[in-house]
């Protein structure tokens, strides 16, 4: 699955970094191009991928302070500009475009919508997001964001995959450290992803490719990417109960948002050298997704590559009723009334009918 991506704000910009370097280290392939757009100067600065800056008229470089409804206007005034730049980044070889945004911020969460919504408009190639959740503790305006982003995303994108901040943070971590260590957990997921049906070494026996990832995400809406890995024995007999039990894993506790167990569509990709994997394995996995989601739409393959470890993807589509997802929302509702009340008492102050001193 040839993938462009398209990273927006920095958190975006950081993230289709991250998927182009685990690509690369692979040996996959299955990155075509990347293209980072912000509207801060120094968030491009540093990145090893093509970057655009945007929005200099407006806001000179300096970014957009968390507000995405600027976001979302720079990225419609620049857009001819940024689709000029996505000429060489997607290509007729290009299976599906990724947009990478943390929705917490501005540049991301605003310009992500606005730019799906063109490239549809453009190309046959399905059209994806790659939303990052803030984490509880992030902030009112952050929540707040995400949720008007989330909704809006979802509608505008063929499908918009979402990662929580806080289902891989640490507790003694710090903030840095954390988010180096959840976008190298995504770069993982979304880099096996992407590299199913690119040709990696082996011969498998039911390999899935992009039209399964892309028929898996039809359904629209929101979806969830899940991944476990454990040792594999040399023994294919032997890996019938590692591949069921890893399967378990990335979908009980390796989700990338948590408690998320039902949908639309899934599948089951079980990567690993093909003299180690087992048929027999790779199905009894496809089944217990199919009874634990509660879905009928249940694909499954495998990914040959060489290595002594197993790894299984999971992918989750029409996430929308998962309780995990549910309190988000919820939790964005509250956020938006605070800073809208916040805002009101601001404008009470500056329209007080005592002058200031000045």
């Amino acid at each position: 699955m040839k993938a462009a991506l398209v990273g927006l704000g920095q958190a975006g910009g950081r993230i289709a970094e991250a998927i182009q370097d685990a690509d690369r280290q692979a040996g996959y392939g299955a990155v075509g191009g990347v293209l980072a757009v912000n509207t801060a100067r120094t968030d491009l600065a540093g990145l090893d991928v093509d970057t655009m800056l945007i929005g200099q008229d407006r806001v000179a470089g300096h970014g957009v302070g968390a507000d995405n409804e600027l976001g979302a206007e720079i990225m419609t005034d620049d857009r001819g500009e940024v689709l000029a730049g996505l000429d060489g980044i997607i290509t007729a070889e290009t299976d599906a475009v990724v947009l990478v945004a943390g929705l917490g911020g501005g540049t991301g969460s605003g310009a992500g919508p606005v730019l799906a919504r063109e490239l549809k408009r453009i190309y046959d190639q399905p059209i994806y997001g790659l939303g990052i959740l803030p984490g509880r503790d992030e902030g009112a305006l952050y929540q707040k964001n995400a949720g008007q982003s989330l909704k809006t995303f979802a509608r505008e994108a063929d499908s918009l995959l979402l990662v929580e901040n806080d289902a891989w943070r640490q507790a003694d971590e710090s903030v840095a450290a954390s988010f180096r260590a959840i976008n190298e957990k995504i770069a993982r997921r979304l880099d096996l992803l992407f590299a199913a049906g690119e040709g990696v070494e082996g011969v498998g026996e039911s390999v899935v490719d992009a039209s399964e990832v892309i028929n898996t995400l039809r359904p629209g809406d929101m979806a969830a990417v899940g991944y476990a890995a454990a040792d594999a024995a040399p023994d294919p007999g032997e890996n019938v109960n590692v591949i069921t039990s890893t399967a378990r894993r990335a979908l009980l506790t390796g989700m990338s948002v948590p408690e998320t167990t039902r949908g639309e569509a899934a599948l089951v990709l079980v990567a690993g050298d093909p003299d180690r994997l087992s048929r027999k394995g790779i199905e009894r996995a496809r089944q217990w997704i199919e009874s634990e989601t509660g879905t009928m739409v249940v694909r499954g393959g495998d990914l040959p590559i060489r290595g002594d470890r197993i790894a299984v993807v999971v992918i989750l589509s029409g996430i929308a009723g998962s309780p995990r997802l549910q309190s988000f929302l919820e939790r964005a509702t509250s956020a938006s009334q605070a800073v809208e009340e916040q805002t009101d008492r601001s404008k009470r102050f500056q329209n007080d009918e005592l002058e200031d001193l000045f």
